[in-house]
């Protein structure tokens, strides 16, 4: 692909701030890769492009939580390892296998999840009692999620935060911060995969990790001061925002099936 013009990398960073301030509260990727797509960058580009600013984000979100006290990085290195094993996995069945299935179940599943949050009653920042021991749950659910990361993407951080609420008994704010660290990791996993194959832009994508650090340690800051508070409605609207984008795509197999 050629150089692209000033204005086009100038609101791609604009956008990679939004994206990474939105990201490091509720996740979702539901601006930097729809923003690239209209800019005209061809779909696995923008995909690999997005993984390598990405990390930048999750890894400066991440740091800031870690610091404040939210998780203890020693403790969750082999659950991130698990992330990155799946995002690798998922990344390469990205590559052989059309993830259609997946397009079709994703924004419903996406609104499940917005209304446990919206009518789950006592959702807070105080943990619960857990479901599953940190083994099994690291064992297990972070790299089917982290598979998910590789293979589609959209809503990954509301799978997280689903998981650590009701299956690792987390509060809101301490799920945050654990979700940002596997995304972390997923998206690691992926980006290798997509390096490999040669699907990432490097200018652009420096260009848009330096607009996702300053969003994510802007956003990251908020959370921590409000915590439940802004993290939940936030959460429950961009699980509703990614479905609704994703139902809207002109590529979604259940458009093309309805003949839209």
């Amino acid at each position: 692909m050629t150089d692209l013009a000033f204005h086009v990398l100038a609101l791609l960073f604009l956008a990679s701030v939004l994206a990474g301030f939105i990201d490091s509260i509720a996740g979702g990727g539901l601006i930097a890769i729809p923003a690239m797509l209209i800019m005209g960058i061809p779909p696995l580009e923008a995909l690999g492009t997005n993984k390598l600013s990405a990390q930048f984000g999750a890894a400066s979100a991440t740091l800031s939580y870690a610091r404040a006290g939210h998780m203890r990085l020693s403790q969750q290195y082999p659950m991130a390892l698990m992330a990155v094993g799946g995002g690798a996995i998922g990344a390469l069945v990205a590559s052989l296998v059309p993830p259609d299935a997946l397009k079709i179940a994703m924004p419903f599943m996406l609104m499940l999840i917005g209304l446990y949050f919206t009518f789950k009653p006592h959702l807070n920042d105080t943990d619960r009692m857990a479901r599953l021991r940190p083994l099994v749950f690291g064992l297990t659910i972070v790299p089917i999620i982290g598979f998910y990361d590789g293979i589609f993407g959209p809503g990954t951080g509301s799978f997280f935060m689903l998981a650590f609420v009701t299956l690792a008994g987390f509060g809101l704010l301490k799920a945050t911060a654990h979700t940002k660290l596997l995304n972390l990791g997923s998206n690691f996993g992926a980006f290798l995969v997509f390096v490999a194959s040669g699907a990432v832009l490097w200018k652009l994508g420096i260009i848009m990790a330096i607009g996702q650090i300053i969003g994510a340690q802007a956003g990251s800051r908020l959370a921590m001061k409000k915590g439940a508070r802004l993290i939940r409605p936030l959460l429950i609207l961009s699980c509703f925002a990614m479905a609704i984008r994703l139902l809207a795509d002109p590529a979604n197999p259940l458009r093309v099936l309805a003949g839209f």
